[in-house]
């Protein structure tokens, strides 16, 4: 249970919930945002909204607007972006959908030969990997799934793209890995922490 009384299964619910909402829409969209809100506290708040929360779940994730226009264009844009977002105090966690390319482990000397020249400049470097990392043959295309509460708690799940997306039958998936994304978890964190 962490501190705000939210047990690590609320969050997983959460993000299953986004999951299943994000999916609905299918593929080809900027990354999303949401804020992560207890349950309880928002049905107090917004009486009106008790016929739309979801009975027993004790976060509810809220879609956030969508991003500035730039934001699908590249990683800074993101990074930026991140930077100056704050929430109120009542936001107990927060979300961020979006959508990658995943590459195959043996696709790493790929990137450190595209890379390896560029270093000294970031921009340059970030974009050559974006570049190796679109044209490479075996890439797949995922969708990354980050929160992260007030206490530090996280969860990062991947999904990918279905190989036959006309197939009605193809179950939403979501994978994990040990240290997924924690660059982004990281920086979702900084969007919770308090001003003094």
């Amino acid at each position: 249970m962490t501190e705000f009384g939210l047990t690590e299964e609320a969050l997983a619910r959460c993000v299953r919930d986004i999951a299943d909402h994000v999916d609905a829409r299918g593929w080809g969209h900027p990354p999303q945002m949401f804020a992560l809100v207890p349950t309880a506290a928002l049905a107090a708040a917004e009486p009106a909204l008790l016929d739309q929360l979801e009975d027993g779940s004790e976060l509810t994730p809220i879609e956030q607007e969508a991003f500035p226009d730039d934001i699908e264009g590249g990683s800074r844009a993101l990074d930026e972006f991140l930077a100056t977002t704050t929430w109120p105090p009542a936001v107990s966690g927060c979300a961020l959908v979006q959508e990658i390319v995943v590459l195959p482990p043996e696709a790493e000397t790929d990137l450190d030969e595209a890379l390896g020249p560029l270093l000294a400049d970031r921009d340059a470097a970030d974009d050559a990997a974006r570049a190796a990392a679109e044209n490479h043959p075996k890439r797949r295309a995922g969708r990354l799934f980050a929160a992260v509460l007030r206490d530090g708690s996280s969860l990062c799940l991947l999904q990918l793209k279905p190989e036959d997306e006309d197939d009605p039958y193809t179950d939403l998936e979501l994978l994990t890995y040990p240290d997924l994304a924690p660059n982004i978890v990281e920086a979702l964190l900084s969007t919770l922490e308090s001003e003094e």
